[in-house]
């Protein structure tokens, strides 16, 4: 995708990775920074706890980050996304949600549970595999598909 990445020895401590990486940020002027923290489950306790941890680094270098904590849902996963959500939005205070899979069969009709309960908005939809295939979420759209009739 033609973005630079700061990465780490297999092993290292991600606090420390994600603190490098800020700084590297920093000292670049780039205008964003993504940490992806992919593989997390919030029934691990030690890797949410490693995550709250890199959180409290980027902050001690920088007050205020990160600026967005964005959780990517899989739509087929159902209710274990809301549970899911729970959890990272009470570790982490999760801003946002981009929820994947939506090219299938799911619906995803538990973001609606979620937004509802824990007040988190849909910023982002997965449609495929491909990075375009990324898209802003679109409420009235989405509220199309979600109670559309299926053809027989």
């Amino acid at each position: 995708m033609g973005c630079e990445v700061v990465a780490g020895q297999y092993g290292a401590d991600s606090a420390a990775i994600a603190y490098d990486a800020l700084e590297a940020a920093t000292n670049r002027r780039a205008d964003y920074l993504l940490i992806d923290t992919a593989g997390r489950l919030h029934t691990n306790r030690n890797l949410m706890e490693e995550i709250k941890k890199m959180q409290r680094s980027l902050q001690k270098k920088m007050p205020g980050a990160p600026h967005e904590v964005l959780l990517v849902l899989d739509s087929t996963t159902g209710t274990n996304a809301l549970n899911q959500a729970r959890e990272f939005h009470q570790a982490l205070g999760v801003t946002g949600l981009i929820v994947t899979k939506l090219d299938g069969t799911a619906k995803g009709g538990i973001v609606v549970a979620i937004a509802h309960e824990l007040k988190i908005p849909v910023k982002l939809i997965g449609l495929g595999e491909q990075a375009d295939d990324l898209q802003p979420f679109d409420p009235k759209q989405y509220a199309e598909a979600l109670f559309a009739e299926s053809e027989l």
